[in-house]
This record gives structure tokens, C-alpha cells and sequence, in this order.
């Protein structure tokens, strides 16, 4: 019962301190399926809550609690939305490990480096992942994250992870809007 009571506790700390704090990091986002070259993408996020701002590809994201916004820099469109929590995950892959966290089975192992591995591991394989493995570090910071779901892996490897003083938030927009992209055709489906 002890090593429950640590799993969950290393676990919820990250989670909770992705609800107190805002995080900020550079990423870069890589997909294989099975031994296929992995295709990679840079990017960066910063999240508070369920709040975020996300660059990758040619695109830009960003979650106010309310209004999903998507700019798509090729079509230099701008679509608001009122996202279902599907959606949120789907972008997400934080709010994804706090969603699963309850409906898996929550291992943990901690490094040499002193870092911690935290694997979910659904109870019922309907979920449609294998596995959900998150890598913190001493001070709470994510520094990996990887999803296996059948033959595909989506690894993120998070990079100047940090979190955010609180005088430094105050410039933090989780909004897009027609003055960000000003030629941008707005489609607001809300």
C-alpha cells in the first residue's frame, strides 16, 4: 500500500502543479510506425490548467477555457470552436495523461538520474493506447512523454522546461485573434 500511496503521489504532484503553475517548453514531437523512419516536428506549448498555447507544424493553438482556436498558416485560416473534451485531448497530451490516469493502471520507477518514469497502463484496452509512459524530473518538470497505440509511437521530448514566476504570466494570451493574423478569413463555429 506504501508504493501505491508514492505512484499516486508523484503522479498527482506533476498533475497538480499543472493546475497551480504555468509551463512553458520546447518540444519536439516525433511519430514512427513500427522500425519506419520517425517523423519529426518542433514546436513549443505553454499550459496553465486546462489553458494552453501551442505552436507545431504550420500551425498555432490555443485553449482559453472556452474557445478552442487553430490558425493554419497554409490556408491562413483562423477557426474558433467550442471544443468537446475529446478535442482538448486530442491537442493536449497533458490533459490526455490526467484523463487516463483514471482508467489505468499507474506503474512507477525512478532513475539513477534521479528522474522519474511514470507508466499508465488501461485497465480495459478499449482506450485504444498500449501504454502511456511520462518522464519528470527532480523539480516536476516533464521531459518525455510516449504514447504507443498498436504499431505507431508518438514520443514528445520537451526541452527549456520550466515553470513560469508568477509576474511572468501576466503577458500569457490564450487566445488567437483576427489582430495576431490579420489576413486570416476567421471561421468561428462556436
Amino acid at each position: 500500500m506504501k508504493i501505491l500511496l508514492i505512484i499516486l503521489t508523484a503522479l498527482s504532484s506533476f498533475l497538480t502543479s499543472l493546475e497551480t503553475k504555468t509551463l512553458e517548453s520546447d518540444f519536439t514531437l516525433s511519430i514512427a510506425a513500427d522500425a519506419s523512419q520517425p517523423i519529426n516536428h518542433t514546436g513549443s506549448i505553454i499550459m496553465h490548467g486546462k489553458s494552453f498555447r501551442l505552436s507545431v507544424f504550420d500551425m498555432q493553438a490555443a485553449y482559453d477555457g472556452k474557445t478552442l482556436y487553430i490558425y493554419q498558416e497554409d490556408t491562413d485560416e483562423l477557426t474558433l470552436s467550442t471544443p468537446t473534451e475529446q478535442d482538448l485531448l486530442e491537442t493536449n497530451p497533458f490533459l490526455y495523461a490526467k484523463a487516463l490516469s483514471a482508467v489505468c493502471n499507474v506503474t512507477e520507477r525512478r532513475m539513477n538520474d534521479n528522474k522519474m518514469i511514470i507508466t499508465l497502463t488501461p485497465k480495459d484496452q478499449t482506450v485504444g493506447i498500449q501504454r502511456f509512459t511520462l518522464t519528470i524530473d527532480e523539480n516536476n518538470l516533464p521531459v518525455r512523454l510516449e504514447i504507443k497505440e498498436g504499431k505507431k509511437t508518438t514520443s514528445l521530448i520537451l526541452r527549456n522546461t520550466k515553470y513560469l514566476t508568477s509576474g511572468s504570466e501576466s503577458d500569457i494570451s490564450y487566445q488567437l485573434t483576427q489582430q495576431d493574423f490579420p489576413t486570416a478569413y476567421v471561421n468561428d463555429i462556436r
